[in-house]
């Protein structure tokens, strides 16, 4: 048996007590509220400032502390994994069936229990710095054929060093925050000018990221074996014209049970990556794609998190070897997380291998999307008797609109794509919760 609230938690549904995902959020009624940290359950989120300044969280760490009293997470990271793990057996305790001190106050219920549909979610951290690696050995290996040639399509580094490069944290958003169709130069065609106009390929890139919780001196590296308890949770990520991420953040200690072994990794890393506790999460994640006028989805790929090569743990190490200072609130993206198999690459630019090859969804033929296809990400961990769901808000199914020109194929992040002949315009979004997905939905205005 999983274990039981006092709140609704339907057998299908994203939130249960196991898996207590944080977020930030603010009310949607007028005036909005201050923005207040929170954890999802059920079709719920509890309100982790009521609950603190009601003086539930009466643990030695948290007693006292501001944490949940900010607009953001960051406080909160900052003070490490023992205070996570006070914090979550409390929420697991003040939600549990059996216990009345929660249950039985109505006042301090319906202050702190909040319907998701009456919430909108916010950026859950304030991201000073944003890193991408290129973790998976499968994209790595095919991007290198596309674009060099089989003969030698890994550098021979890639198997010493998880490789990465650094982003712009300005650009990190959060799902659901509008969206501009990048323009920029193309290339040019013979002895031709290159061409200026909107992108023929923006691509979605199925990845997720690892919140750091306490960050370091600068100077002083994290050991790999120490690397864990930087790290507070997983979240969805998307990697393109910016950077887009779940608002629900899923912890590591959520994610325990579904821990397994990675890939062999050969030649075996040098010692400031050669961890004690060398371990991967076994979390499946999928993609759909919904052809424009189109009732049925079809599933283009089946990936998984464990394929990365190499672990979340061992990317913080090499960080920060060099002594650079990572911060409460930063961001390590994994890269594209593809599969070892054809039905289990992670972008558009595998699966059709740089548009030579097209996709058939229910006789519709795709080389990359077109105006009004949707597409759907999910990832979910799938325990005994719960589950644990990913989206860009929480590992649940996040559904994204996206509205491009006319004249170009297009791709979006993460969810539903669905686009109008327009061309150069911008994206109002707004946000609705039905029968336990978010939607996203999007008209245009001027750009």
């Amino acid at each position: 048996m999983g274990l039981k609230s006092f709140v609704e938690v339907s057998a299908d549904s994203h939130f249960p007590l196991e898996n207590l995902p944080y977020g930030v959020f603010q009310s949607k009624a007028a005036g909005g509220g201050n923005p207040a940290p929170g954890v999802a359950i059920g079709d719920f989120v509890l309100d982790l400032s009521v609950i603190a300044s009601a003086g539930l969280f009466d643990g030695p760490l948290l007693k006292n502390s501001q944490c949940f009293n900010q607009p953001s997470l960051n406080l909160f990271l900052e003070m490490g994994r023992p205070a996570w793990k006070e914090a979550r057996a409390t929420i697991q305790r003040l939600l549990s069936d059996d216990e009345p001190i929660l249950r039985d106050n109505i006042s301090l219920r319906n202050k702190s229990l909040l319907p998701m549909n009456e919430v909108e979610m916010l950026l859950p951290v304030v991201i000073g710095d944003y890193t991408d690696f290129f973790c998976s050995m499968y994209h790595t290996k095919n991007c290198g054929t596309i674009f060099r040639g089989p003969e030698n399509p890994i550098m021979p580094n890639w198997f010493h060093l998880p490789v990465a490069y650094h982003g712009r944290a300005s650009s990190v958003v959060i799902s659901g925050t509008n969206i501009t169709r990048p323009r920029g130069q193309g290339h040019p065609t013979g002895s031709s000018l290159p061409y200026f106009g909107p992108t023929k390929k923006l691509d979605f890139e199925l990845e997720m990221a690892a919140i750091v919780g306490p960050g370091n001196q600068l100077g002083k590296n994290i050991d790999v074996n120490e690397a864990y308890d930087h790290i507070f949770g997983l979240v969805l990520m998307n990697d393109w014209s910016g950077t887009t991420i779940s608002p629900w953040i899923v912890t590591l200690e959520a994610l325990e049970p579904f821990a397994c072994d990675p890939p062999k990794q050969d030649p075996h890393p040098f010692p400031y990556l050669a961890e004690k506790k060398h371990i991967n999460y076994d979390i499946p994640l999928e993609v759909w794609i919904k052809p424009a006028g189109q009732e049925q989805a079809s599933v283009i790929t089946k990936s998984n998190f464990k394929h990365l090569y190499w672990t979340i743990t061992q990317q913080l190490a090499h960080h920060t070897i060099n002594g650079c200072n990572l911060r409460s609130g930063d961001l390590l993206g994994t890269g594209t997380i593809s599969g070892p198999d054809r039905d289990s690459l992670g972008c558009l630019l595998e699966l059709t291998w740089n548009g030579q090859n097209q996709l058939s969804l229910n006789g519709s033929a795709r080389s990359f999307l077109e105006d009004g296809d949707e597409i759907i990400i999910t990832g979910r961990c799938e325990g005994k008797d719960y589950k644990i769901d990913f989206f860009v808000s929480t590992f649940l199914l996040l559904l994204l609109s996206f509205l491009t020109s006319a004249s170009a194929s297009v791709s979006a992040f993460a969810f539903s794509l669905k686009a109008a002949s327009e061309s150069s315009k911008k994206i109002v979004p707004k946000m609705s919760y039905v029968t336990g997905y978010f939607i996203i939905e999007f008209k245009i205005i001027n750009f």
